[in-house]
């Protein structure tokens, strides 16, 4: 039997949901050592800790007994930091404790107060909450904590990031001693430590992280991609891996919004997740993805604080995440509880150094490739329609009967092709997409850093023309980032820079050129024009009086004797007096 040190009830439970094993975290809290005792526990996100802490508090909520008395005022509080997770914790504590006859309570921000107010006056065993709600009932009397033996304050480093300390103080203080105290978080800050130092008596610290290694379970892809391209990129993705569940992370509502609604005119069975959404959306979409009658849930970062899906085998960063903590929270959202996940980060050319950096200030090694080909979806499509269990498992009696009415008056072939026609129309087309790669034989260095001006394209090049020049005070500083991102190219693509009066000449890597001129004519009309220039420009030739443009004469100077032109300025200085005015 699995989890032998724990409460029967419980570990049968286990044994329903195929738990063969602890993880590190609950391995830790079954020790003998922390028996009764307070705990202040940093493990890493996903690795069970809710089962983690329900195990740990089973002896001091039942004893002996094997079931629950009747319910009155509560034994144990659990205090989560947001809605999900207060969501996702009633219900894994629901079917941890299904056996013992527990009856919980959730009192969650956004949920029906009224409807919690009569679920605690008719009496309970656990109560899971937010910060703020609790606080609420406790206010109004509607939560009674005179019989509490355990509260237990889930991912404390996000409550006191999320500005909850002084709603996690009243409940504290309002919480008669002596009880149990577990506090989980991330990680042990200055904070943590000083609120388990004034709540806690005697705790044992638990520390199961392993530090300065990423999440072994997680698989990082960085895809080059340009600008324009991100919906595009993200359909090919989502069509290349096929997952049950996808996780797409945007950075703000609208672009929640602008995305969701991209995947549903392209056929994906897809969700939104924001803070905008009430209680009751939220909830719901999470639940159709859990249901699998969607597949996609495009959310912010807010709205994802702790998600657990079950079956979450990608997460993608359609923008880039702002910190590495950030980066480690999005992608942890995956590869939870022992099961592999893949995380893929959408990178525009003019990004990539910026994820390099997150990607090395998280300490993962990220495989870098173009998005996948709309040829590599549909080889991988054939793959999957081969091993579809369709085609393999065993067909009834009533089918046959139907196979033969087919063959009737068709053939084989005919059939199988209509069964492909099928299966292709219930999936999105790919799209067809460019990959940002620099120019063959450039170094890191050359695409890194580029000197404005100069010839720094191997190979043959297509020369172009904007109409921006010295009148302009054109510089090959400004006008390189410009070019870059109305054309969608890396500065490593943009050779030879040359200046003139009213227009600028500039080279593109041939490989290139196509790419640079479709997205010079989708970026539409600008205070500036964009178009081939044919050959490349006639040198600059140097006179002995100075520099000539090509096609004109050089300069020559003056004759010895030729009069000088007045100064415009000379009217406007008096003579000297008694002196009088000279010619010029």
């Amino acid at each position: 039997m699995p989890f032998p040190s724990t409460h029967p009830a419980l570990a049968a439970a286990l044994t329903a949901r195929e738990y063969t094993e602890p993880t590190s975290v609950q391995s830790a809290v079954l020790n003998a050592s922390a028996d009764e005792r307070d705990l202040l526990v940093s493990a890493q996100t996903g690795s069970g800790k809710t089962v983690a802490y329900g195990l740990a508090f089973a002896t001091t909520l039942l004893g002996e007994a094997e079931r629950f008395e009747r319910p009155g005022a509560p034994l144990a509080l659990v205090v989560a930091p947001t809605r999900e997770l207060a969501l996702q914790v009633h219900r894994e504590l629901e079917w941890l404790y299904e056996r013992t006859g527990a009856r919980l309570v959730a009192c969650i921000g956004g949920m029906d107060a009224r409807q919690e107010q009569r679920a605690l006056a008719a009496g309970c065993h656990i109560v899971v909450g937010t910060p703020g709600r609790l606080r609420d009932h406790l206010e109004r009397g509607q939560l009674n904590l005179s019989a509490m033996r355990v509260v237990v304050l889930d991912e404390a480093d996000e409550m006191l990031d999320l500005g909850f300390r002084e709603d996690l103080e009243f409940i504290l203080e309002a919480t008669p001693t002596p009880h149990r105290t577990l506090l989980f978080s991330a990680t042990i800050a200055h904070d943590i430590a000083a609120l388990a130092r004034r709540y806690q008596t005697d705790a044992l610290r638990i520390d199961t992280l392993v530090r300065h290694q990423p999440h072994a379970d997680i698989e990082y892809r960085a895809i080059r991609i340009a600008g324009h391209e991100t919906e595009a990129a993200l359909v090919n993705v989502l069509r290349f891996f096929e997952m049950k569940a996808v996780l797409v992370f945007c950075a703000t509502r609208d672009g929640v919004r602008r995305m969701h609604a991209s995947l549903l005119d392209r056929g994906f069975a897809a969700v939104a997740l924001s803070g905008e959404l009430s209680q009751h959306e939220r909830t719901t979409a999470l639940q159709s993805i859990r249901d699998g009658r969607a597949r996609v849930c495009v959310c912010t970062d807010v709205a994802a604080r702790g998600l657990d899906l079950p079956e979450l085998g990608l997460v993608v960063h359609a923008d880039l995440p702002t910190d590495r903590e950030t980066l480690l929270h999005r992608s942890g959202r995956t590869g939870r509880a022992g099961r592999k996940g893949m995380c893929v980060l959408l990178v525009p050319a003019p990004k990539r150094r910026r994820a390099e950096q997150l990607l090395m200030a998280a300490g993962v090694q990220a495989s870098w490739s173009g998005p996948p080909t709309a040829d590599e979806i549909r080889a991988r499509d054939q793959e999957r329609l081969l091993a579809d269990p369709i085609l393999t498992d065993t067909a009834s009696a009533e089918d046959l009967v139907l196979a033969e009415r087919l063959l009737e008056g068709r053939s084989a072939a005919e059939i199988a092709a209509a069964l492909i026609r099928l299966h292709r129309a219930r999936l999105p087309a790919p799209a067809e997409l460019f990959d940002t790669a620099p120019a063959t034989g450039l170094t890191r260095e050359h695409a890194e850093r580029p000197r404005p001006g100069k010839t720094r394209v191997e190979g043959n090049t297509a020369w172009f023309r904007i109409s921006i020049g010295r009148q302009q005070n054109a510089d090959p500083k400004w006008l390189l980032p410009l070019i870059c991102r109305v054309g969608e190219v890396t500065r490593a693509e943009i050779g030879a820079i040359r200046v003139f009066d009213r227009e600028t000449k500039f080279e593109i890597a041939e490989a290139a050129a196509p790419r640079f001129a479709a997205a010079v004519d989708r970026a539409g009309e600008q205070e500036f024009t964009i178009a081939p220039a044919g050959a490349a420009p006639a040198p600059r030739v140097f006179a002995p009086g100075g520099e000539r443009k090509p096609g004109k004469p050089a300069f020559r100077p003056a004759a010895p004797h030729a009069a000088k032109p007045a100064s415009p300025y000379a009217a406007r200085k008096p003579a000297a007096k008694g002196a009088a005015r000279r010619p010029h």
